[in-house]
């Protein structure tokens, strides 16, 4: 698999997530249409799942159509931040767990990283991550976690943003040595990425979606609100001068049509399945001895 020649700042990814985790409802629009998109795709898929895991869950918004897709089925919701969980749990009293009696358990919640899920191997049928892999570096090391915690036949579905996302804003930008925008991995590489993790019959997808703004300011705050800043380890560690934001300023103005100002989002969508092991954790093959039809 070939990376971006750059390295994210997990902790600062983490940090931003924490903060925008209030907020982020307000300006999730885009998260909730690629969650739609992935659920129809979902509805070609033939899968009775037994334990469903929501891997960078964000505040819950995808736990409730899980709920009505696949009724009684446990859940499992896993994010970095913990004030995600907080917002995906939200308040309940003790009057709204006893009027919980006899329905449908709630969510398990857990707070972990996607390369060190606390979960048994082989323990869940269905996992699904909807805008989670392009905060990875190096997504393999969570594709192989997945892979473990699935059980034989279980399948992992997933969005994620490619190398287009934001176009048109790194175009405007001026030119420097430092990393003023996250980059994204290419659509081959995360293919590639699953047969490395050990999944098997790899499908994979992209499709470009166009976001209109009147301001430029305006896809600023979603960006921030979402927590969807630049966390490369190269980034700029000062204030930028006012002749930076001048210049970014001047050149996206020139891309306004019909009063709105693009913003491209290139999204790829995965899924793959847990096949039976043909070699052991120690590399020895398994020979499998089936009875023969009488």
């Amino acid at each position: 698999m070939t990376l971006p020649d750059f390295q994210l700042d997990p902790r600062l990814v983490r940090r931003r997530a924490e903060r925008a985790a209030a907020g982020y409802a307000s300006v999730d629009t885009l998260a909730r249409e690629i969650s739609r998109r992935m659920g129809e795709r979902l509805d070609y898929i033939r899968i009775e799942p037994k334990r469903i895991l929501d891997l960078g869950c964000g505040p819950g918004t995808d736990l409730a159509a899980f709920a009505e897709r696949y009724p009684g089925i446990p859940r499992i919701a896993v994010d970095s931040a913990s004030t995600m969980l907080t917002q995906a749990r939200g308040e309940k009293g003790l009057l709204q767990r006893l009027m919980r009696f006899g329905k449908p358990a709630d969510p398990e919640f857990v707070c972990a990283d996607a390369a060190a899920l606390p979960l048994a191997r082989a323990s869940v049928s269905l996992a699904w991550s909807n805008l989670m892999l392009q905060w990875l570096h190096d997504p393999l090391p969570a594709l192989k976690e997945i892979h473990r915690v699935l059980e034989v036949g279980g399948m992992l579905m997933f969005s994620t943003l490619g190398p287009d996302t934001l176009k048109e804003l790194r175009a405007a930008l001026p030119p420097s040595n430092a990393e003023h925008l996250h980059r994204f991995i290419d659509m081959h590489d995360l293919g590639d990425a699953l047969v490395g993790a050990g999944f098997s019959d790899p499908v994979m997808d992209m499709e470009m979606l166009t976001v209109t703004y009147t301001r430029l300011d305006d896809l600023f705050h979603d960006l921030r609100t979402s927590g969807s800043t630049n966390a490369a380890l190269s980034r700029p560690r000062g204030l930028v001068g006012k002749g930076h934001w001048a210049a970014l300023r001047a050149n996206y103005e020139q891309l306004r049509r019909d009063g709105r100002l693009p913003a491209t989002v290139e999204v790829v969508y995965g899924h793959a399945w847990k096949a039976a092991p043909k070699v052991m954790d120690d590399g020895r093959a398994i020979v499998r001895f089936e009875r023969k039809p009488a």
